[in-house]
């Protein structure tokens, strides 16, 4: 027997959407303004997780460039049908203000692998969107209603309109089925039907420390649907300091024990300010069926913090990384910001080198020549090695630890006019930019630089090198709890993302550099 410790799916994989085929299970998550879109991990035994699809992978499926912050690809719903796997998810284009622009996509596949079909446009009326295949031959598309007006609550109800496949569009009329509860804001529905019901599983209470899990069924499909006696099938609302927070939007599966499983997003807090750096994560855990309705296998409406998986052995994957760029593809961990790099980046140019052509700058929502990957540990080293030949302090190029082009911190190789080739640190605090140790640390003209970064908890700090082997600190302890969904809500603001640490190249004049980057390396140092 094997034990999970949850989370499953560590650092920044919300909204998971859980399905079984045959022996295998998959989770799909939400990947918001990092490309390619929506994430797929895959396992055999639902202990064993891994990374093998992002199936949005095409501009002419996913076209982010110029989106907001923590808008992009939300709340994915993948699903199987008589040999074809269906994923619906919203290309959010903006979400501040008043509107929400939220259109709503299908894409197809025989391979979780690929490739993935062109998009079929469903919908706009709102985001979390999610497909349903009736028992009686019908699919039916559900999402949450936005609603705009200022004296309402802007989450409208869940939504349901039939899905023909032959027409590749919605028809029929559109039919509010569920207006949620008194904990507010309805959103992430999945359909499911069991023994004689329709089920509609919601998330509710929005997606911080006040999130939950809502079933709600009826005997036909249109309604009315009845609620938990319960009311939360899943949250941890009333458990201030339990292990894992923000319990929510939770999707089902019966696996091939004949046991039924929930995968849902959490959060784990640090520090006095409770703030998530690692972003929303996807946990799992055993549900049962109790008079008609689901509850946690200890009869709580909890979260369980391990699980027990019978038949099974060893233990969870890790998730350390070492790319050396030697192969015809990076890491399928590595991601890019808004749109593909294509010709902002080559493997060829230097073989043994991933060569990045300078782009625009940190705060750019259009074209970064960024390369990174997700945190998924509290406590972290990251490393690099590059060589670059800045003319002039427009050219800069390093290590990054990036929540969104409002907070991130950089560790750079630049040219000052007065010192030369420098190393340098610059910081992005809420949209306020610092340079803490000021034009940075002389370093030979010529030559190769290792920067490395590490993530102590709520610290973190970076480290510079000219052999490999002596390190010296550069600059000071940063706070890296501001790279949070948290810290944005307490400024007022929603987001949804969670800490990368990545490579990147600027070329803010526009006249030509280009830096190569001999690895990229990722090492936790506990879960």
């Amino acid at each position: 027997m094997a034990t999970i410790h949850n989370p499953i799916l560590r650092g920044f994989n919300p909204d998971p959407s859980i399905l079984r085929v045959g022996d295998d299970y998959y989770i799909a998550t939400s990947t918001f303004e990092w490309f390619p879109g929506v994430q797929i991990h895959h396992s055999k035994d639902l202990v064993h997780w891994e990374l093998v699809s992002h199936p949005l992978d095409r501009v002419s499926q996913l076209n982010m460039l110029g989106v907001d912050d923590s808008c992009g690809v939300w709340a994915p719903c993948l699903s199987y049908d008589k040999g074809t796997f269906y994923l619906i998810f919203t290309n959010v284009h903006s979400f501040l203000g008043m509107f929400k622009d939220t259109p709503n996509y299908l894409v197809t596949a025989k391979d979780i692998r690929g490739p993935w079909s062109e998009p079929i446009y469903l919908n706009s009326s709102g985001f979390d969107p999610s497909l349903f295949h009736d028992p009686n031959g019908k699919k039916y598309l559900v999402n949450m209603l936005d609603d705009y007006r200022t004296y309402q609550t802007g989450f409208g109800g869940i939504v349901l309109q039939e899905y023909s496949e032959a027409e590749g569009k919605l028809v029929g009329e559109r039919i509010n089925i569920f207006r949620g509860t008194s904990s507010g804001g309805v959103e992430g529905p999945h359909l499911y039907w069991h023994d004689g019901y329709y089920y509609l599983m919601t998330a509710e209470g929005e997606t911080g420390y006040g999130h939950a899990v809502t079933l709600a069924r009826s005997r036909s499909i249109t309604g009315p649907y009845e609620t938990d006696p319960m009311l939360h099938t899943l949250t941890t609302r009333h458990l201030e300091g339990y292990g894992l927070q923000k319990a929510g939007h939770g999707s089902l599966i019966q696996a091939a024990n004949g046991r039924w499983y929930i995968a849902h997003l959490c959060g784990r807090p640090l520090g006095e300010h409770k703030r998530c750096i690692l972003g929303r994560e996807t946990s799992l855990q055993e549900v049962i069926w109790v008079d008609g309705w689901l509850r946690a296998a200890d009869g709580t409406n909890r979260p369980a913090l391990t699980v027990e998986i019978p038949d099974v052995e060893g233990a969870q994957n890790g998730n350390d990384l070492h790319e050396d760029f030697d192969g015809e593809a990076w890491s399928i961990h590595l991601q890019s910001l808004r749109a593909p790099l294509v010709e902002r980046a080559s493997l060829t140019q230097r073989p043994g080198w991933l060569r990045l052509y300078g782009a625009e700058c940190p705060s750019s929502k259009f074209y970064q020549s960024l390369l990174a990957r997700r945190q998924q540990s509290f406590t972290c080293e990251a490393n690099t090695k590059l060589e670059f030949d800045p003319r002039h302090y427009q050219h800069l190029a390093g290590l990054t630890y990036y929540y969104n082009t409002q907070c991130y911190y950089y560790a750079y190789v630049t040219r000052d006019e007065l010192l030369g080739r420098v190393v340098s640190l610059m910081a992005c605090d809420y949209k306020v930019g610092s340079m803490p140790i000021g034009a940075g640390v002389q370093i030979p003209a010529e030559g190769a630089v290792w920067l490395r970064l590490n993530v102590d908890g709520e610290k973190a700090w970076f480290s510079y090198s000219l052999d490999g082997t002596h390190y010296d600190r550069l600059g000071p302890v940063l706070d890296a709890t501001i790279l949070s969904d948290d810290y944005f809500q307490e400024k007022g603001h929603c987001m949804f993302t969670g800490a990368f640490i990545g490579i990147a190249c600027q070329d803010l004049a526009g006249d030509g550099c280009h830096a190569d980057f001999d690895f990229f390396d990722y090492r936790e140092l506990e879960a």
